[in-house]
């Protein structure tokens, strides 16, 4: 008996040693074939023309290659939607883990999982329908497709993310720590902000960082409401262009340099979202070593 216990935990065991050496796998192939890709356009561009330069126009007699304004729109989008994300998913979430009854808990948690199941075109289709039309008539504006838009949508997406991790962080957070706080005269509102929320933050943490990657990876979205054109986005009402949206928007009809300099801007991407986890890493490593 012990014999075939043994044997069955090896299967079980080599079974998940295999599936892990897939992932793994599967991310090096990916890194390898967008370097593979992109380096040989970096190096006829130049690096430096390549990220700093202010003009895209890939398409023109003496194209530029230039993604400066897709790289500032790409930062300036997922900042602004963490900046408004944010602050609603943590709220919510301590609301639902410490504060609801268990009915509107209950319900509100089957809305959000309703809302994470929302494919992104749909994002994208109602921001258009709703968000655009209604930015252009309340700002007075010839067109409310723009950097505004992108953000307010990008904003509602990533709050699925950051509320069903930010609860499960902070509902594995032993309630001895919140009782011990309570028997020492703080009221709930003060435990659960002041012992709760600081034992749970690499949950936290790691809900917003999640929140972070699909803000910067979403493509369909951000192209059917921020109005897809490469400038510089100097102001919110400003239509631009995203580094995902810049790929999938000439994809189709790329050819020669063009292709080469979209596979290297899809490999800038992907470095962004590394250097993310890669931070993630570090933070939680330095929570865990305090």
């Amino acid at each position: 008996m012990k014999t075939k216990t043994n044997l069955f935990e090896a299967i079980i065991h080599g079974i998940f040693l295999i599936l892990g050496l897939i992932t793994v796998g599967c991310v090096l192939l990916i890194s390898v074939y967008l370097i593979i890709s992109g380096i040989p356009a970096i190096r006829e561009i130049g690096l430096l023309d390549f990220l700093f330069g202010d003009t895209w126009a890939s398409t023109a007699s003496e194209p530029k290659y230039g993604i400066l304004p897709f790289i500032l729109t790409s930062i300036y989008g997922t900042a602004g939607a963490i900046i408004l994300g944010v602050p609603v998913g943590f709220l919510t979430a301590v609301y639902l883990a410490k504060f609801a009854p268990i009915q509107v808990k209950n319900v509100m948690e089957q809305a959000v999982g309703l809302l994470a199941g929302i494919p992104s075109v749909v994002y994208g289709l109602v921001g258009m329908i709703v968000l655009v039309p209604g930015i252009r008539e309340l700002f007075d504006i010839p067109d409310g497709a723009g950097l505004l838009a992108a953000i307010i949508v990008l904003a509602v997406m990533i709050l699925p993310s950051i509320i069903k991790m930010s609860i499960t962080a902070l509902e594995a957070v032993p309630k001895e720590y919140e009782d011990a706080s309570l028997a020492l005269g703080a009221t709930p509102e003060e435990t659960y902000f002041r012992v709760s929320v600081p034992a749970a933050k690499s949950g936290i943490a790691a809900a917003v960082v999640l929140g972070v990657g699909r803000a910067i990876g979403e493509a369909m979205a951000v192209m059917m409401v921020a109005g897809n054109v490469p400038n510089m986005p100097d102001s919110l009402f400003q239509s631009v262009r995203f580094l995902t949206t810049a790929v999938a928007s000439e994809m189709s009809y790329s050819s020669g340099l063009q292709r080469q300099a979209l596979f290297s801007i899809a490999l800038v991407l992907f470095l962004f979202i590394m250097l993310i986890n890669a931070a993630l890493n570090f933070f939680l490593k330095g929570e865990r070593n305090k």
